[in-house]
């Protein structure tokens, strides 16, 4: 497929330059979505071959996470070439019928840049730790020991210890915010943001349509080193690190959530712009996500959206939590643009995180689609897919093997998608044994059985991204009037004339709230029963309500 036809693609597929407020968009994690080689681990090409059912979501966009070439360390979050696709997941060419096919079916494709580190791998890291002087010394943070030989300040690695590493042919540290074998890059470096720019034109030139960016925040580091204060216990949060992490203990001024990092991300908007590209950031940071979140997507020279892990969180979330989240993005974030989710590739998926039983399930989904901002679903939540138990003999994450059994890693939601019932790996690969083992308890979970059932959760998230589809002020209308009323969540959604009242009864018990002035005609109620008395309407439990002024077309 050459880059001619590419362009064109985007060109056709990038009219709206908005595409990406209020998008769908739909997480790939490739080495679990579909192995077309048999080898057990999936692939570009496997991805192209789904896309059908994935397009058949109603969704907007898909997000790649990495497939560049890469030791795999940390499965792709170490890359040792930006440009090119590792041999596992297969070739250029493959990306490009897959960028080519996705936009067929009117898909847009995001692509997983991760730009805060690089593999110890990569030629430029090589480079850079051979001695002090040559070209490429200052592309990595190197520093000094201290005089008695200790790494230069207290900053710690979110894998567990110093965020420093030893290197013996400059006889200095180097920073790793994540594995010693993902060095970070210096972006007080000029040369180093320039050759990132480079990265990402170089696939905005493939036909990408956007990126998420990895670590956001992490990008720029305190150019003084300073020591990051102690965090009261009082203050610590689990939801980026676990709470056997000391990572928690401290207060992160000086590693990650510079200033600094805007005037890159400025940059990478004037870049993306002329192509109709967007980005999403994850905001890892677990006092002020949020307020990172605001600064980074205010006005419209940085990123687009970015997400923070409120919603990504341990505990199930009730209606004062969602009113409380809501309304402190309105405060910190008013100009800028959020994109939620439950679940990704580096949490417990939100069915079990959270215990939901189906229909809880089914309400989540339909408040995804009625929230301000745009929505990131994860392979397989459409499903309905728990966290799966991975033996310790059959862990492949870093992280999990590292603080086992207290943390017992990512890899219970890495566990591949399941297509088919009929054979033990769920359609997948036919592999003998896949990369890791496909949960038992999916297999009658799989599409294909969903496929059977038109009452499904499958239908249901289909039924819910139309919902949106179907209505602007769900997609980029402004929030109104959130509130809480015990177990009831409720606020409005307005654009221009399409006005939406939208009712959540987050919770298994029946609660009655009062509507507010006005005649309101139902537009979508799940389960549909619904008991409306005068100006009282009777919710049942996890009941959903969306509805509209009486006498709106």
């Amino acid at each position: 497929m050459n880059a001619t036809l590419i362009k064109s693609d985007l060109i056709g597929l990038a009219k709206d330059q908005d595409w990406w407020r209020g998008a769908v968009i739909y997480q790939i994690y490739p080495r679990s979505f579909q192995d077309d080689t048999g080898d057990g681990i999936g692939d570009l090409r496997g991805i192209t071959r789904r896309l059908p059912y994935i397009a058949s979501l109603g969704v907007d966009a898909i997000w790649i996470s990495p497939f560049f070439t890469s030791p795999m360390k940390d499965f792709g979050y170490d890359v040792s070439d930006y440009c090119d696709v590792d041999p596992m997941f297969g070739t250029l060419a493959d990306f490009d019928a897959l960028v080519h096919a996705a936009h067929v079916h009117g898909l847009k494709v995001m692509i997983d840049l991760v730009l805060s580190h690089s593999s110890d791998q990569h030629p430029w890291f090589g480079e850079s730790r051979a001695d002090r002087y040559n070209d490429k010394a200052n592309w990595y943070v190197w520093a000094d020991a201290k005089p008695d030989g200790t790494p230069p300040n207290n900053w710690l690695s979110i894998f567990g210890g110093s965020a420093w590493s030893w290197d013996a042919r400059r006889c200095q540290y180097y920073l790793h915010n994540f594995l010693v074998s993902q060095p970070d890059l210096n972006f007080h470096e000029p040369k180093v943001q320039d050759a990132l720019l480079d990265v990402a034109r170089f696939w905005l030139e493939r036909g990408v349509d956007g990126f998420r960016l990895d670590t956001i925040n992490f990008y720029t580091h305190d150019a003084q080193l300073r020591d990051n204060p102690p965090l009261p216990v009082e203050a610590r949060n689990a939801s980026i690190a676990p709470a056997v992490n000391p990572y928690n203990h401290q207060e992160h001024l000086y590693d990650k959530n510079r200033p600094e990092t805007l005037e890159f991300l400025r940059k990478l908007r004037a870049l993306m712009d002329p192509y109709g590209a967007a980005a999403v950031g994850e905001v890892g940071d677990a006092q002020r996500g949020l307020e990172i979140m605001g600064e980074y997507t205010a006005g419209d020279d940085l990123v687009q959206m970015c997400y923070a892990f409120e919603l990504l969180s341990g505990e199930q979330p009730d209606a004062a939590h969602v009113a409380e989240v809501m309304d402190h993005v309105a405060r910190v974030a008013s100009d800028g643009w959020a994109c939620w989710a439950y679940s990704n590739h580096d949490v417990v998926r939100h069915a079990t995180r959270w215990n939901l039983t189906e229909d809880a399930q089914r309400l989540f989904a339909t408040l995804l689609m009625c929230l301000r901002g745009s929505a990131c679903i994860y392979q397989g939540e459409e499903l309905g897919l728990t966290e799966a138990s991975v033996a310790f003999d059959d862990l492949q994450d870093p992280y999990g093997i590292e603080f086992w059994p207290e943390f017992k890693g990512r890899d219970g939601c890495r566990t591949p998608m399941v297509w088919e019932a009929s054979n033990q790996n769920g359609g997948f690969s036919t592999a003998a044994k896949p990369w890791l083992p496909v949960a038992h308890e999916h297999l009658a979970m799989s599409v294909e059985q969903a496929e059977r059932d038109p009452h499904c959760l499958l239908d249901h998230y289909r039924h819910a991204i139309a919902l949106r589809r179907a209505h602007p002020a769900l997609a980029k209308g402004a929030m109104q009037q959130m509130r809480a009323d015990g177990a009831v969540l409720q606020f409005r959604r307005k654009m221009q004339a399409d006005e939406l009242l939208c009712l959540f009864n987050i919770g298994p018990d029946t609660a009655s709230v009062a509507l507010p002035a006005g005649k309101w005609a139902v537009v979508d109620a799940v389960p549909k029963a619904t008991k409306i008395e005068g100006k009282t309407v009777t919710l049942a439990g996890w009941q959903s309500l969306v509805m509209k002024p009486e006498g709106d077309e």
